[in-house]
């Protein structure tokens, strides 16, 4: 079966780093767009950054550009979040996402969410 799981979140002090990984399973990865959402309690998803497939082009929110970079292996399945110069508001759950949208006759839409990795931001 189809699954994301992430990995690397944690607690760090203000201006530190983390790396984030999503290791996938389940799906041949190197077809699906990649990206990292993140979310605080009482506010929507919002994308971070996200990386075509097989790994073209990527894009970012205005807030992590040039702090954040994401990066995907695809023989090892594996999209990372590289976080520098973390700030507080950096704070959230981190959830990985994988999409393609396939239209011929119908469109179909093939979206997954991993369960999510806790990101804290304080000194």
């Amino acid at each position: 079966q189809v699954q994301l799981v992430e990995s690397g979140g944690g607690l760090v002090q203000p201006g530190g780093s983390l790396r984030l990984s999503c290791a996938a399973s389940g799906f041949t990865f190197s077809s699906y767009a990649m990206s990292w959402y993140r979310q605080v309690p009482g506010k929507e998803r919002e994308l971070v950054a996200a990386i075509t497939s097989p790994g073209g082009s990527t894009n970012y929110a205005d807030s992590v550009k040039g702090r954040f970079t994401i990066s995907r292996d695809n023989a090892k399945n594996t999209v990372y979040l590289q976080m520098n110069s973390l700030k507080p508001e950096d704070t959230a759950v981190y959830y990985c996402n994988a999409l393609k949208v396939v239209t011929l006759s119908v469109t179909r839409r093939y979206d997954y969410w991993g369960q999510g990795t806790q990101v804290t931001v304080s000194s």
